[in-house]
């Protein structure tokens, strides 16, 4: 997981007000969002959250209802005439002409009017930085769907742009194909001065490629922050699934002191982070990663600690989920070594530890 660029400098492209309305409510409603020189920036949402939307807005591609895109100290026909300069936009299904994939990477450069021999070199180095060097000879339409992706962004980054924008480049890819794009595309963002914005409903790709992420629902922004912000303070339930917590139970508050909550539940107390009075009734939410299993008592700092009996071993892909009765019902994933190395089996009795930051709760 990134933290943030120390080469990321100042604001470059900012959006404020911006409003695009729909029919019912609004399709895109941010008071304002900034785009900081160097730093990667994940868009994540579910489908209709408004991240396509809010991308064509701050590429100046789509022109809100209301609201004002300032980029580089310039605004209005300048900042139009600057973006189209020095931006490029990487759609979801990409756009490639007739021909070679040699003529679609040095498009854009044709386009701005340079010569000849400084749009072959340049295709060939953007080319190269996706691994499609061997491609740039066959023809465009004969391509499969990942290489067409890699030719858009090498397409985009033979432009040297101030701002990439990225809009669900892998959604329509089959797994290997995602995979190995995901992994060409953090190599491009990480090895360059630009600023990139990636749209994405995929966690994993927003995670592990950002430094900031913004988290948007219903066309509006409901958290921003570093991925560790998100994963170690959501604002509520959404935040804490789309981070991953995917699974919950209710607990009775017992008491509260400086963001740490001791929940009741089956006769056990449970420390958990959040805001809450003694008394409330709370939905207490965690990742099944965050559980940690061990055959004797474990001893150390975090105070959540229990006796749990094992109910269901089910595999999933590479890893297993373990079903737990104790304290609750929990669900814990663990590596096939790890359930090897603790003889797991349906009614082994395991102990279990969880730290209380691990552990978001949130008033029902």
């Amino acid at each position: 997981m990134r933290t943030l660029s120390s080469d990321a400098g100042p604001a470059i492209l900012t959006g404020r007000d911006l409003l695009v309305a729909g029919r019912a409510a609004p399709l895109l409603d941010i008071e304002q969002i900034e785009i900081r020189g160097g730093e990667i920036l994940s868009v994540l949402g579910p489908n209709g959250a408004g991240k396509s939307t809010l991308l064509r807005v701050l590429a100046m591609l789509q022109t809100p209802d209301s609201g004002s895109i300032s980029f580089l100290d310039r605004s209005g026909r300048e900042a139009e005439r600057l973006m189209r300069k020095r931006s490029a936009f990487v759609f979801q299904r990409p756009h490639l002409w007739a021909g070679s994939v040699r003529s679609n990477i040095e498009l854009g450069l044709r386009l701005r009017g340079h010569a000849s021999d400084s749009r072959r070199q340049v295709a060939e180095q953007a080319a190269a930085q996706l691994g499609i060097q061997g491609l740039l000879e066959r023809d465009a339409r004969a391509l499969s769907g990942g290489e067409a992706q890699r030719v858009a962004v090498a397409r985009a980054m033979a432009l040297d742009p101030d701002v990439l924008f990225l809009d669900e480049p892998a959604s329509n890819l089959d797994a290997m194909a995602r995979t190995a794009l995901i992994e060409d595309l953090e190599h491009v963002a990480r090895d360059g001065r630009h600023a990139t914005v990636l749209a994405t409903h995929d966690r994993a790709d927003a995670f592990s490629l950002a430094d900031r992420v913004i988290v948007m629902r219903d066309g509006r922004v409901v958290q921003s922050g570093c991925p560790e912000d998100l994963f170690e303070n959501p604002v509520d339930p959404f935040i804490a699934a789309v981070t991953g917590a995917e699974l919950s139970f209710r607990a009775s508050v017992t008491s509260s002191q400086d963001g740490l909550l001791v929940v009741y539940v089956d006769e056990t107390e449970l420390a958990a982070a959040g805001s809450a009075e003694p008394g409330d009734r709370v939905r207490v939410v965690y990742r099944p990663e965050d559980l940690f299993l061990s055959r004797s008592e474990i001893q150390g700092s975090p105070r959540n600690r229990f006796q749990a009996r094992v109910t269901e071993i089910r595999p999933a892909g590479s890893l297993l989920r373990v079903r737990l009765a104790g304290a609750g019902h929990w669900v814990a994933v663990i590596t096939r070594a790890a359930a090897d190395e603790l003889s797991l089996e349906v009614d082994t009795v395991i102990w279990v530890q969880v730290k209380a930051t691990a552990l978001h709760a949130f008033q029902v």
